[in-house]
Parts: structure tokens; C-alpha cells; sequence
């Protein structure tokens, strides 16, 4: 049954959102390239956008039980994955560039999610997107997701296969987060004169 739904538009950065349960953000070592989310650690999930720097409407629905799945042809096909509730409120964040920015709007109430009856800490996601506009870029896309929430054991996620150029991507990100500060800093000689 749902319990609450919170509706409304996030200005978003270069690369995507970060939505889960834990404040303490970081860049994902991993990116989900070939699918639309992925665990950035145990307690929140990467988002990946069609929009780059614009706006997205988003509604999350918190619910007691698993929901029933959204039919009709307006949504992608919904993946889901297990986070642990670490904190008992949702938080949200955009991934800028270089920098991650707070995205909970101010007039929206924080939502919690019901106890789990089993006592358990582990909540599942189902996310759903739309864009009117599927080609990646800047702008207005016309950019919907609708993120739904229940607590519920940790399970495997549910995702699309992905392509080899798909893991290509994931391992050229990879191989960018592993080098060093000192490998993108510059010396130059001194001149004297």
C-alpha cells in the first residue's frame, strides 16, 4: 500500500543523481553506463539521466509492501536493486561537475520509510524513467522518473544486459578514478631571466 508520494523538479548536473539512504557522498567508483542505476555503495544508488544539466521531474513513492509494477507502454523498463536504510530519511543529491550538490527541496518534508516487519535494514528500489527526448544532451528533455520504495531483504538487482561498449565505458571510468591527483597536475620550469 502506498504510504506517501513526494512529487517535484530537480535541476540536475552533468551526471545524473545519487538517491539513497546515507549523506556521506561520494563519486561512485563505478558507473552504470548501459543502464539507468547502480549501487554507489551499499546504501545509495547512481541514477544515470538522458538530461545533462536540466530539468527532471521526479516522484517517489514510499510504500509498505511491494507495489504493483507500472504497466503500459509511457516507462522503460523499471530496474531495481536492494539498498540498506543506514538512515531513516531519503536523501538526494546531483552529481555536478566535480562537486555533488543537496537536491531534497527545501519545501518538501523528508520521507522515511515504514519499519520492516522482519526487523530488517534493507529497502528495494524500482526505478521507472521517460524521456520525451531519448537522445542525451543539455536542456529540457522532457525527463521523468518515478522511484518507488518498500522495505524488503536484500535480493539481486534487475537490470537490461549491457553491451561490450558498454563495459568498455565502465572500465575507462574505472581506470579515470585510479589515477592519482599527481597524474593531471603540471610542472612548469621556472624562468629566470
Amino acid at each position: 500500500m502506498l504510504v506517501r508520494a513526494s512529487s517535484f523538479t530537480v535541476e540536475l548536473g552533468e551526471n545524473g543523481y545519487l538517491i539513497g539512504f546515507n549523506d556521506d557522498y561520494g563519486y561512485p567508483a563505478e558507473m552504470p553506463f548501459g543502464r539507468r542505476c547502480g549501487p554507489a555503495t551499499a546504501a545509495n544508488a547512481v541514477v544515470l539521466t538522458t538530461t545533462d544539466t536540466g530539468p527532471l521531474q521526479m516522484t517517489i513513492q514510499v510504500h509498505d509492501a511491494p507495489p504493483a509494477p507500472e504497466t503500459g507502454g509511457e516507462w522503460e523498463s523499471a530496474e531495481e536493486i536492494s539498498l540498506r536504510a543506514d538512515l531513516p530519511a531519503l536523501h538526494l543529491a546531483t552529481l555536478e561537475s566535480g562537486d555533488i550538490m543537496d537536491a531534497w527541496p527545501d519545501e518538501e518534508p523528508p520521507l522515511h520509510l515504514p519499519p520492516a516487519l522482519d526487523g530488517g535494514d534493507w529497502v528495494r528500489m524500482r526505478l521507472y524513467c521517460h524521456a520525451d527526448d531519448p537522445e542525451p544532451g543539455i536542456g529540457d528533455h522532457g525527463e521523468r522518473h518515478l522511484v518507488q520504495l518498500w522495505p524488503a531483504p536484500q535480493t539481486p538487482p534487475v537490470h537490461p544486459d549491457i553491451t561490450e561498449g558498454d563495459r568498455q565505458a565502465r572500465a575507462e571510468y574505472a581506470a579515470d578514478r585510479a589515477l592519482s591527483v599527481d597524474d593531471y597536475t603540471l610542472t612548469y620550469p621556472t624562468r629566470t631571466e
